[in-house]
C-alpha cells in the first residue's frame, strides 16, 4: 500500500507498507488532520479500509459518478482500472492539451494514451516483470523461478541467462517498440514512465520522462479536488 497526504495540493507525507495496512492507516489518521480521502484499488476487496475512511474522513467514492478531468472514450468504461484513471488524471494536471502516453510498469504493464483534446483513447495491458518470471516457472516443468536481474547481454549461454534475456530484453523491446509506433502515429507526444519497476528499466527506455509513484498519488489528489464539496 502506498499512501500520500496532501495539504493545499502539495504532498507533505508519503508512506509505504506491505502488511498491517489497516492499523497503519488508522495510526496515520489519528496523528494527522485528514478531511478527504480516496482509494485506488485494483487487486482485491478492501471493505475494512473503506469503512475506516468513511467513518474518519469524507471518502470520495471511486464509482461511475466520479468527476474526471478528461473525456473517457474507452468502450468498456466500467472496466478501466482506478490506477489508470488516476494516472491519466495526473497527466492532465501536469501536461494539459498534450498527447501523452503513460507507461506504468508494475504487476502488469499498462499503456494509456490521452490526446491533446484531453480525450482518453485507450491503450494496452501486458504482463509485468515479476509476472513474466513467475509464469515461466509456473507453466513449465523445468524452468526455475528467478528474481529480476540487470543484464547487458542479448544471447543467454545457459538456462538462467536465457530466461533473463527473454524477460528483460523482451520487455525492453516491447516498450521501445510501442513507443516508436506511438511516435510514428502522433509526432508530438510526451512519454511518461512510472510504476514500481520503472527505475529498474529506466536506462533502457528511450524518449521517456521518469515519474515516481507520486505521479499516481497526485492524480488521486486531483480527483479529490474535482469531487470534494466546495
Amino acid at each position: 500500500m502506498k499512501l500520500g497526504i496532501f495539504r493545499k495540493n502539495i504532498q507533505e507525507n508519503y508512506f509505504e507498507f506491505r502488511r498491517n495496512y489497516l492499523e497503519n492507516v488508522r495510526g496515520i489518521i489519528n496523528s494527522n488532520s485528514i478531511d478527504y480521502s480516496i482509494v485506488s484499488n485494483v487487486s482485491s476487496e478492501c471493505d475494512d479500509l473503506i469503512n475506516l475512511l468513511s467513518n474518519e474522513t469524507i471518502l470520495i467514492p471511486f464509482n461511475s459518478n466520479l468527476k474526471i478531468p478528461f473525456k473517457n472514450n474507452y468502450q468498456s468504461k466500467d472496466t478501466l482500472g482506478h490506477d489508470r484513471i488516476a494516472l491519466v488524471s495526473s497527466s492532465i494536471k501536469h501536461y494539459p492539451d498534450e498527447n501523452v502516453l503513460i507507461i506504468d510498469i508494475g504487476s502488469c504493464i499498462t499503456y494509456d494514451f490521452v490526446n491533446f483534446k484531453n480525450e482518453y483513447v485507450g491503450g494496452a495491458i501486458s504482463p509485468g516483470l515479476s509476472m513474466r518470471y513467475k509464469s515461466l516457472n509456473t507453466f513449465t516443468n523445468n524452468l526455475p523461478h528467478l528474481d529480476p536481474k540487470k543484464i547487458s547481454y542479448l544471447i543467454g549461454k545457459n538456462s538462467s541467462e536465457s530466461i533473463h534475456s527473454g524477460v528483460i530484453n523482451g520487455i525492453i523491446f516491447e516498450i521501445n517498440g510501442l513507443i516508436d509506433n506511438y511516435i510514428n502515429e502522433f509526432n508530438d507526444i510526451r512519454i511518461i514512465l512510472t510504476g514500481g519497476d520503472s527505475k529498474f528499466l529506466l536506462s533502457n527506455i528511450k524518449n521517456s520522462i521518469f515519474a515516481n509513484s507520486n505521479f499516481l498519488l497526485e492524480g488521486l489528489n486531483f480527483l479529490i479536488e474535482l469531487n470534494k464539496k466546495k
